[in-house]
């Protein structure tokens, strides 16, 4: 439901700035982008709290946060108020990134690990199905104060999440690896299906051994400049295919070709249903043909939906980009939504998977902010042709970046994770 914090923005677009009548700059940043930047903070600060604290009690904290949002920024009376309230969510969402996918990975094993941090995925592109229906169905109810039900509707899975997390065991590696309880972590492990948990101990054991002998505690040292690039490219390039620009804006872009504000909603639940089914599809491909095969289908299918959404907003007729938009989502999901979180809680030793996750996140929630922030600028001043034609450019280079530079993770356990990626 993190994705519907942000997606249900969508909808409360035009209601709010016609309501506080502000000024293009200052909708994009204080409300349309507050919640952005509150990811950018949190995933900043998510890598020391998910160390120290342990995975399971900070997804606690923020199922109380997310509560806190949505009843904050559904009764705002103001957009200073809207805004700060927003900023507590994108901060929970921020530290989610981090920690929800670092859980997983540490949860599972190297034949299911892509699965299951791919349901992280699969419950963000089910938020953003969920917000656009939301939003289309309570279009109009409570009149001009629609947009304040669209935005309370979070606090049902906001309630539910937090419930249920009070149930989740803690993370074996982080048990292992910080808190130093064997017995916790055993019991863990058979918590959740481990055959062989004694040999499953050692050799967490031998990699947090080889991990202070390498001197590799600190993110920053020269043993893992790789790995940090891999990182911050495969987040760069997830939002510089301008996902964000059209997940957010996705009735802004629709309009922009000629589709009248019902029919863009409309259309936007079209975009959730096309996202989920092939989040589905990512889903049950990444542990069977890899993450690098499935980035080679996304990259492909990026370059020739954004260009021709380009070329499409560069003549008269408009009529064909709701499916091109269609087909964008279709290569996104089977692509990076399928890989990007499961890769990033891959890369990294355990001693700093967190905050190597954690800095990942960070390049990614830093562009969707900024790409949140000034879209609605170029959109009123650019043509669709340059504004998509640019996006298309990007992805031909992320295309070359997974042929050039990415290894495949397929198959390895996250204890000979780095040596995987030196060697590749």
């Amino acid at each position: 439901f993190p994705s519907h914090d942000i997606v249900v923005i969508s909808g409360a677009d035009k209601p709010i700035q016609d309501l506080w009548h502000t000024t293009p700059l200052f909708h994009g940043f204080f409300i349309m982008s507050m919640a952005l930047w509150g990811t950018v903070i949190g995933s900043v600060f998510a890598g020391a709290p998910t160390e120290k604290f342990g995975r399971k009690k900070v997804l606690i904290w923020l199922g109380i946060m997310f509560v806190a949002s949505a009843i904050g920024s559904a009764l705002a009376q103001d957009p200073y108020t809207f805004s700060f309230f927003r900023l507590i969510g994108g901060i929970a969402i921020g530290v989610s990134s981090v920690a929800a996918p670092t859980y997983i990975s540490e949860i599972s094993n190297k034949n299911n690990r892509g699965k299951l941090v791919g349901m992280y995925q699969f419950n963000i592109v089910f938020g953003i199905l969920v917000a656009y229906l939301s939003n289309y169905f309570l279009a109009g109810f409570g009149g001009e104060n629609d947009w304040r039900f669209m935005l309370a509707v979070l606090l049902i899975p906001a309630a539910i999440y937090t419930i249920m997390t009070l149930g989740l065991p803690e993370s074996p590696r982080w048990l292992l690896s910080v808190a130093n309880d064997e017995t916790g972590a055993k019991k863990t492990l058979e918590t959740i299906g481990v055959d062989n948990v004694e040999e499953t101990i050692q050799e967490i054991k031998k990699a947090n051994e080889e991990e202070k002998s390498f001197g590799v505690a600190n993110l920053f040292s020269k043993n893992h400049i790789k790995i940090i690039s891999l990182a911050f490219l495969i987040a760069f390039f997830n939002q510089l295919s301008g996902i964000n620009a059209i997940i957010y804006f996705a009735p802004k872009v629709f309009e922009m070709a000629g589709i009248g504000r019902e029919g863009a909603l409309l259309s936007t639940v079209g975009i959730g249903v096309m996202n989920l089914i092939f989040t589905i599809a990512g889903w049950y491909l990444i542990d069977r043909f890899g993450r690098r095969v499935l980035m080679f289908i996304g990259s492909a299918g990026y370059i020739i939906s954004l260009s021709m959404i380009a070329i499409s907003f560069n003549s008269t007729d408009h009529s064909m980009v709701v499916y091109y938009v269609f087909m964008f989502i279709a290569a996104h999901a089977v692509g990076q939504g399928a890989v990007i979180w499961v890769f990033l809680s891959e890369l990294f030793p355990n001693s700093v998977r967190a905050s190597g996750t954690s800095f990942g996140c960070l390049v990614h929630w830093v562009f969707a902010a900024l790409i949140a922030q000034v879209f609605p600028y170029f959109a009123a001043n650019v043509s669709g042709t340059v504004i998509f034609g640019f996006f298309a450019f990007m992805m031909v280079l992320q295309l070359l970046y997974v042929w050039k530079m990415m290894p495949e993770t397929k198959g390895v356990a996250l204890e000979d994770m780095g040596g995987t990626v030196v060697l590749h």
